[in-house]
Parts: structure tokens; sequence; C-alpha cells
């Protein structure tokens, strides 16, 4: 394909983000004269999170470098010292592996942080996911700086890729693939219910919920009180089986993790707690539930393509594109009860069986395997703003 072997690194934080691009990842590694590098940092080197590092060798993958990030305290301010971290631990990472692409995915803080090595030292950045809104988190212009430091872009949907280029990237590099969450959910051998319930040790038996709930960082509530809410609002509804997995390390995250575990411990064969369920468990639990609630951008983007109702809860995934099996509420108990009776009732569970969603297409994974490879090999030397 091209005379010169390539070097590009895949840079992941999250049991989240690896889920999204570990398929990108084999697909890419499977093209000629490319070597595919791993960079993991973050919640994948700590225990208290899973350490889900286990998942990408797992997968089959090498961790060529391991970028350690501790978040010393609670609020903004640690989070943002651990940035300094990352950044610094990137740099080392990036003159030793001495990519020519780095590939990163969404709108943490610490990707961040890796874009902006990698865009001082002249590793052009391939950004997944980007031009998309989410106004109740610091991570909406955490996702707009990423894409700034990129020079390709592979967005989720039209009116992203739009977005993208308004914000002055060039045309031509701004790629409209879909989602690849939705494609793994299309295309990826699935656990069934038994085989599951069999790894949790926990029955799945209907009806199931299964809840996700971060810090809605620019929000001005209490993200505990938020989450005390929601927990109440499930204990209303004493026949629905729980499935609780840990939230993301950022700010305002510190206490959530001890409400789960005491929620879970108080609920024994109703409630379960998992630090991570991991990539493949996950969207097999998907396929299991009766309801998502949270308000993960998973439940926005991913899950009606399972044919499951979510129930977005609060303001952190307000602006994002929504199919119709995606309910909205405020993040009182009341608002958050009534949300999941109307979820569990026939009408949704009929409108989510439709499985309408805007970030789907049938092609994903072939689209950015291919933009991926024809910018590997026609890398401008840099980019131009782009005047509409």
């Amino acid at each position: 394909m091209w005379q010169i072997r390539k070097r590009i690194c895949f840079a992941t934080s999250t049991r989240a983000d690896w889920g999204l691009l570990s398929p990108v990842a084999r697909a890419v590694r499977e093209l000629p004269d490319v070597e595919v590098l791993v960079m993991a940092t973050n919640m994948h080197l700590m225990a208290e999170y899973g350490h889900s590092a286990d998942e990408i060798l797992a997968d089959g993958f090498v961790i060529d470098a391991a970028v350690p990030m501790e978040v010393r305290g609670e609020g903004e301010a640690a989070r943002v010292r651990a940035m300094a971290e990352c950044m610094s631990g990137t740099a080392d990472a990036l003159e030793r592996l001495r990519p020519d692409a780095l590939v990163v995915l969404g709108d943490r803080y610490e990707m961040l942080a890796v874009a902006s090595a990698a865009a001082v030292m002249r590793v052009p950045v391939i950004h997944i996911a980007g031009g998309e809104v989410s106004q109740g988190a610091v991570d909406d212009d955490l996702r707009h700086a990423i894409t700034k430091l990129s020079a390709l872009h592979l967005t989720a949907t039209e009116a992203y890729r739009r977005r993208v280029v308004q914000m002055g990237e060039q045309p031509e590099r701004v790629v409209n693939t879909g989602a690849i969450g939705v494609w793994n959910i299309m295309n990826r051998s699935l656990l069934g219910r038994g085989e599951l319930e069999a790894e949790l040790g926990f029955s799945l038996e209907p009806p199931l919920a299964v809840v996700t709930y971060h810090p809605a960082t620019l929000a001005d509530s209490d993200p505990k009180e938020c989450f005390r809410a929601l927990l109440e609002a499930l204990d209303e509804h004493p026949g629905l089986r729980v499935l609780l997995t840990y939230p993301n390390n950022d700010a305002g995250a510190d206490g959530l993790i001890t409400m789960i575990e005491d929620y879970a411990s108080a609920r024994p064969g109703r409630v379960l707690a998992v630090p991570s369920l991991g990539a493949l468990r996950y969207l097999s639990a998907l396929q299991c539930a009766s309801v998502v609630v949270g308000n993960s951008s998973s439940g926005i983007v991913e899950v009606p393509s399972t044919g499951t109702v979510t129930v977005d809860v609060g303001p952190r995934q307000q602006g994002r594109l929504c199919g119709p099996s995606v309910l909205h509420c405020a993040e009182t108990r009341e608002d958050i009860s009534k949300a999941v009776a109307t979820a569990l009732g026939d009408e949704m569970q009929a409108v989510a069986a439709r499985r309408e969603n805007p970030y789907y297409r049938p092609d994903t994974l072939d689209i950015m395997t291919r933009s991926i490879a024809a910018f590997l090999r026609d890398m401008p030397p840099h980019k131009h703003f782009f005047d509409i």
C-alpha cells in the first residue's frame, strides 16, 4: 500500500473507550505495512476500577506503553494535576514509540492531555466521535478542544460531521462513519443470558435494569444527592433486578462507589454491583435488559440498537441526537420513577423493539478502516483552517 511501514498508536483510558476502539485497532492491524501500538492510561491501570488493562491483553494486544496517572484527592484541581502527569507520561511514550499517528476517542480529560502532547510533538491525531454535544459535562468543551488538535475526524452522524467542518476543519478530513459502538452491537457475538448469569453469579430474569451514573460535571447539583434520588426511584420498582456499574473517575465521583456497594449489599439477590463489566459482558447485559437507566452516552448512542429503552437522567447528555426509545427525565426520585414505569410499559417497549438509531450505519468499521488507511498513505504535512 505504501513503501514505508507506518506505526499507529491507539490511546485508551477506560473500559468504555477500549470496547469501542478494539475492533478498529484489530481491523487496522490487518492492513499491510501497518503496525498497531497500544498506550493505556488512567482507569485501565487501577485495581479499584477493575484493572481493565487485562481486557486489552485478553483481546490479543500488547500494551506498548502504560502511562500511570493518579488522581490524588477530590475535585477538579486533582484532575488537572492528573492530566499533567498523563501528559508527561504520554510525552515519554511517544518519544519512545515514535508513532506516525495517534488515535483517540471521545472527550475525557486525560484524552485532552494525550492529544495535547501529540500535537506539540507533531504526531497527527485521529479523533473518533467529535462534533457531539453533551451540555451537562465539561467533556463538551474537552471534546471540541481535542477536535482542534486533530487532523482526521471520524464522526458518528452527518450532523456531527457538519459541526466539525463548522469548527474550521478541512471537509476532506472529516468523515461520517456512524458510531463504532453500534457496529459492535450489530456484529459482535454476545453471551446468552445463561452464560452471562453464570459469569456474574446473578440472575438476569426480567425485568432487569442496567444502571450507570456519572457526575454531571457542569451541573450545580450534588452528584451524591442526585444518585441517591436514582437509587430511591429504583426501590419504587421492587420487582426490578438491578445491575449497577461503577462511574468513571470524574470530579464528584468519589463517593458514588461507596453508595453503589452499600446499596447492592443491602439488597442481595436483587442488585449486583460490578466495577467493570467489560465490553462483551456489558453489551450482552444490554440484550438482557428491560431498561437502561443513568446518564452515560452509551444509553443514547448504543442502547437503542439493542431494542432496549433508555431512561436518560439529568442534564449530562443534553444536546445529543437521540432515537425515539430514549426518555429524558429530571434528577428527582419522582421523575426517575415515573420514567422507569413508562419505560417498562408496553408502548415504550414496542418503540424500542423497532431499534431506530440515528447513529447506525451498516459499514462503520469499513469506513473507519479505509479512512485511516488513506490518511496514513497521504498524510498532510500540517493542517489548514477551513473558512466557510
